[in-house]
């Protein structure tokens, strides 16, 4: 991303960012008197919940340390906070201003309207990241039952775990690994696939303690492979790449890897690369005239755009994230217009999609509009005019 976009896109978000946190700060001030009596301790607080989630982004970017990730956490229920302060706020306003047209409140009852609608949204909005926050904690395995009419020799089944959105970082540490490792290690599959973001973007935090040593995937008969995303590059691909390919790790950049029974493995590169790394990656024309599509093809590609380009090109099964599902309710029905896929599975001639929400979280450790998950895929090969005799 050139620095001219880069200083625009930060100043519309540190704008929106700022409005909403003045609107929410003056709707608590007119709502209690005690706040009133206490200004100036009431916007020192504020102000310092405010800034706490950039200030733990500018500290972990110089130097990592215990302090930058206890304040990305509170940070990040801030962040949540926003979300639903402002949601719940804006609601309550425009419900006073349709009362108070047509008279039904108005004096002294716009005062006692202001205080619970003000109760109401720290009750409310409490409730739903509380709620969310233990969601995250549990995650579980999405399981799918699929079937590509193509050959793969003497193979007739493939059981693979994909896992997206791990985010490893400030947030999702050694504990959150171990129990994917041990989810993994359970599903016992033939291939385990990481669909991108396996680091959180800083790769600061993931050194310091070398997280990802605490993923260990099970043995499998097919391997490990990953592909990279938006992530990777936002806290600099040339450290964070290097680093998960030392664990071992293929990481698939517009590469092909034929498995047995001439299954082939097609890995995109992220498509933000460019704009945070300057690296074009090759297009799905390119890369899929090196693939003999009378095999079977799994396309794995972090963010599920151009869904109709793998349908073209002849691929059977595409694997994504990125999405999260929206994590935070209400966030899933904007992810659901923007993707015409944003979570689950669809189908489109050919050619089966499938999302997932995610195992690790971006910002608040909190979802309220999807459930933290591992993939597990069980494929089918069948010859075209296999009738099951």
């Amino acid at each position: 991303m050139k620095r001219y976009q880069m200083l625009i896109f930060f100043s519309i978000v540190l704008t929106i960012y700022s409005l909403a946190n003045i609107y929410i700060y003056y709707k608590g001030y007119n709502a209690l008197p005690v706040l009133q009596r206490n200004r100036l301790l009431y916007a020192l607080t504020f102000f310092l919940l405010s800034v706490i989630f950039i200030l733990a982004k500018i500290l972990e970017s110089r130097h990592s340390s215990v302090i930058s990730d206890a304040f990305n956490i509170i940070g990040g229920f801030w962040l949540a906070f926003m979300l639903y302060g402002f949601l719940f706020f804006l609601l309550s306003d425009i419900l006073l201003l349709a009362l108070r047209i047509p008279g039904f409140v108005s004096g002294e009852n716009i005062i006692l309207f202001k205080k619970w609608s003000f109760i109401f949204t720290i009750i409310v909005s409490s409730s739903l990241i509380i709620g969310g926050f233990i969601n995250a904690l549990i995650p579980h395995v999405k399981e799918y039952n699929i079937t590509i009419n193509k050959s793969a020799g003497e193979i007739k089944t493939l059981r693979i775990a994909a896992v997206s959105d791990i985010h490893l970082g400030s947030i999702i540490r050694k504990r959150s690994m171990k129990k994917l490792s041990g989810i993994l290690k359970d599903l016992n599959p033939d291939i385990v696939l990481l669909l991108g973001d396996i680091v959180d973007g800083e790769i600061g935090p993931v050194l310091r303690g070398d997280l990802l040593q605490y993923f260990t995937g099970p043995e499998c008969i097919d391997g490990l492979y990953a592909i990279t995303g938006n992530h990777e590059y936002i806290g600099g691909g040339s450290r964070t790449i290097p680093y998960i390919e030392s664990k071992g790790i293929r990481v698939l950049k517009d590469e092909i890897v034929t498995l047995d029974g001439g299954i082939q493995l097609v890995g995109r590169i992220d498509r933000d690369s460019r704009r945070f790394y300057g690296k074009e990656r090759m297009p799905l024309s390119e890369l899929m005239k090196q693939v003999d599509t009378t095999k079977p093809v799994i396309l794995l590609d972090h963010q599920p755009f151009h869904l109709d380009e793998s349908v073209k090109y002849g691929v059977d099964l595409e694997l994504s994230g990125h999405t999260h599902n929206g994590q935070m309710w209400p966030l899933n029905y904007l992810t659901g217009m923007i993707y015409e896929l944003s979570y689950g599975y669809l189908k489109k001639g050919n050619t089966q999609f499938i999302v997932s929400s995610g195992y690790g979280l971006w910002g608040p450790r909190v979802r309220s509009a999807s459930r933290s998950e591992v993939l597990l895929i069980n494929i089918k090969f069948t010859p075209p005019g296999y009738t099951g005799k």
